[in-house]
This record gives structure tokens, C-alpha cells and sequence, in this order.
């Protein structure tokens, strides 16, 4: 066990800031840019979410679960984005906002070209970076070779339970699990008992730096929810947890991962509500506090939500979906060129999908994130490839 093994070990329930051989705070410079990549787990429904609502055959193909089209009279329903798609209701409020303002683009028809439509598989295909082709070892995630790519200027974070594989392969970079936030896994006794163990050991010092620093944020984080607790909901979903990531990349980190889980919805999906509704309208809540958090350093942010995959284009026998192919990510940020349906379309028929069964992939997540990641920080085509090996990047100028 080594000193960056320790720290990361007793990281799981407080936020860690990365530090120096002094154990002092990583300052990152503010006029560096901020991303935030947002994996929501189990493959969410994209089409009940960006809602095709032009298209008689999303509604054919979906007698119980559809989302309604959008009535010009109401200011609560469906939201019309332009002349095909439109916000499913539950995001109207939040996402829907930001959509306005220039702050929200959404990419259909997006993803990776892995068709095993398995959870596992694909969520590795997209956290490694890597061709679908290659079949390496699982040691090296593209978020990692982005880290060490901008060593300097981004300093990085995972707001996970363990590591995620997207950021293996670089060093000095801590997971945080924000589920028992305030809530440290040592008491003064035990902690006293742990000293005890380490004395004159060479531990000792970093395990009296990783002590001391889960203290110290674990303090400013019940501080956090004292206040969030005036109101239940943020209390409870997902907004809290958005405002503590927020706080931490604002002021220390620029590289940053997280992900959420529940939306894989085989049975009783519903439609403009129900559980997918209720998950969608957290997450909305939950970025939109996140942007508020930042404040003036939103318009310096980029957060980017993606799924392993799409839904079946179909509801199935038990008013869910099952699992697709392409789905919709979404671009975030105060300075983005948002308020758009960005990337290559085709029309939502029957004859235009994957298999007769699900979205295709137009916009390959790997080009789409190269584009953007050469603009934020004007990496070399060899940084690139290093970051996403055999890629080109499709710079969509969303930022």
C-alpha cells in the first residue's frame, strides 16, 4: 500500500481533495476549462425524453408508454424544441429553462458502434475510448489518458463508490462516494486507534493527511445538508449530490465523473409519468442545481450526459423497453452554443431503424467527445489519438 492507494481507500463517503507531496490543497487555475461527464447507467429510454413528436410511428409503436405531443395552449406539458422533437414535461421546468437560454443541446442518434446490447460490455466499451474492435486489457479508461494528457490543467475526480474503469491508468486520482456524505467511517475513537497503529510506520503520514482532510470536508458537508435539509427534495435526490459536486469542481477540480443509476426499464416505464419521468425529472433538477452552484463559473463548463446505449424503439409486452442501440446525449454549459438538435439525423420511421428495432448510431461518441475536448483545450491531433485512439474528431461547435 502506498500513499495514493491509502487515500483513495479511505475516500468513499467524503470528498478527497488531490494533493501535493506537502499535503496541501490542489489549487486548479480558474481560467481553465471544467467538463463533467454524467453516465446514467441501464441505458435510459432517449425517446421518451427527446420526443419525436412529429413522427405517427413513435406513437403507433408505443400505445401505452408515449409521451403526448405538445399543445401550444398548455404551459406545463410537452415542450415543442422546433418542428420534430420536442422535452418530454417532467424536464420542461428545468432543461427545458436552460434549452432557452442557449444552455442545452441534445444529439440523437448517438453512441458506440458495440451492438451486444449488453449493460457490461458497452459500459466498458465507452468508459475505455477504445475502437470496439480492440479487446485490451481493462487498465486504461480514456478519461485517464485525458487527465494525463492534460497534466497541469485539469485536475480530475470521480464521484463513484471505486474507481470507475474510465479513469484507470493515471495516477492520483480519488473516487468519492457522495451516498453517506457527512457521515465519516471513523469516529474520534477510531480514527485514534488507526494513528495508533501507523505510529513510526512510513504510513504514518499519509494516514494522518487522509484522517485529517476527511474531517474537514466531512464538516463542510453536513454544514451542506443542514441547509439542503429545509427542503426535502434536494434533500433526498439527486440536486443535493449536484450541488456537492459543483462546490467541489468550482473551486478545486476541472475533470469530472459521475454516475447514476435505474434506468433500465423493462416493465411499467410509463410515459409522461412514472418511473422514467420521476429519474429524468431528479436528473433535470439535479444539473440545473449544479449550474446554479457554479454561478459565474458555469459559462466555464461543459457537462455531457451519456448512456450505454438506447432503448427499443418498441414498448414490449410489459409497458417497458427493452435494451436498444443509439440514444441521445446531452451538452450542457453556460457558454455553449446550445438551444439546438445538433449532429447527423435521419427520420423517425420505421425504415430508418437499427434492426427494425431501435435507434441507429449517426454521431459516434468518440468523435463527437474528440471534437469538443480539441476545442476546450486545443489538443494536438497525437494528444487526441492518445486519448481515443484510430478517432477523428466531429466537431459539432457546441462549444
Amino acid at each position: 500500500m502506498n500513499r495514493r492507494h491509502f487515500l483513495r481507500l479511505t475516500a468513499t463517503t467524503s470528498a478527497l481533495p488531490l494533493l501535493t507531496t506537502a499535503g496541501r490543497l490542489f489549487a486548479a487555475s480558474l481560467s481553465s476549462p471544467r467538463f463533467l461527464l454524467v453516465f446514467l447507467r441501464g441505458g435510459y429510454d432517449c425517446a421518451n425524453l427527446l420526443v419525436p413528436y412529429a413522427s405517427d410511428f413513435y406513437y403507433a409503436s408505443r400505445p401505452n408508454i408515449a409521451v403526448p405531443r405538445p399543445d401550444p395552449k398548455s404551459d406545463s406539458g410537452t415542450l415543442a424544441l422546433d418542428s420534430d422533437w420536442a422535452l418530454t414535461p417532467g424536464l420542461r421546468n428545468s432543461i427545458g429553462e436552460m434549452y432557452k437560454n442557449k444552455q442545452v443541446a441534445f444529439v440523437p442518434f448517438a453512441g458506440t458502434d458495440d451492438l451486444s446490447r449488453s449493460h457490461f460490455e458497452t459500459q466498458d466499451n465507452i468508459e475505455r475510448g477504445e475502437p470496439t474492435q480492440a479487446r485490451g486489457e481493462f487498465n486504461s479508461g480514456f478519461m485517464a489518458r485525458l487527465s494525463s494528457t492534460l497534466t497541469g490543467k485539469a485536475a480530475p475526480i470521480a464521484f463513484t463508490d471505486a474507481l470507475p474503469l474510465t479513469f484507470r491508468g493515471a495516477s492520483d486520482i480519488p473516487n468519492i462516494s457522495l451516498k453517506s456524505v457527512g457521515k465519516p467511517d471513523y469516529d474520534d475513537r477510531q480514527a485514534a486507534i488507526l494513528t495508533s497503529m501507523y505510529q513510526g510506520h512510513r504510513l504514518q503520514g499519509a494516514v494522518n493527511d487522509g484522517l485529517e482532510l476527511r474531517a474537514h470536508v466531512a464538516k463542510e458537508f453536513e454544514t451542506e445538508m443542514n441547509q439542503a435539509n429545509r427542503g426535502a427534495v434536494s434533500a433526498r435526490g439527486f440536486a443535493v449530490e449536484a450541488q456537492r459536486i459543483a462546490k467541489l469542481m468550482r473551486d478545486e477540480y476541472r475533470l469530472g465523473f459521475v454516475d447514476i443509476g435505474g434506468w433500465d426499464t423493462h416493465v411499467n416505464e410509463g410515459g409522461e409519468k412514472g418511473q422514467l419521468a420521476y429519474n429524468l425529472a431528479n436528473l433535470g433538477d439535479g444539473l440545473k442545481a449544479f449550474a446554479q452552484e457554479l454561478g459565474n463559473e458555469w459559462k466555464n463548463t461543459v457537462v455531457v450526459v451519456v448512456s450505454e446505449f438506447g432503448r427499443t424503439f418498441r414498448e414490449n409486452g410489459n409497458r417497458g423497453t427493452d435494451h436498444g442501440h443509439g440514444s441521445v446525449y446531452w451538452v450542457l454549459g453556460g457558454g455553449i452554443d446550445g438551444g439546438r438538435i445538433a449532429g447527423e439525423q435521419v427520420k423517425v420511421q420505421q425504415s430508418t431503424l437499427n434492426q427494425n428495432r431501435d435507434y441507429p448510431v449517426l454521431n459516434d461518441y468518440r468523435s463527437l467527445l474528440a471534437g469538443m475536448y480539441l476545442r476546450m483545450w486545443g489538443l494536438s491531433p497525437a494528444q487526441l489519438t492518445k486519448v481515443f485512439p484510430e478517432t477523428r474528431a466531429s466537431d459539432l461547435k457546441l462549444v
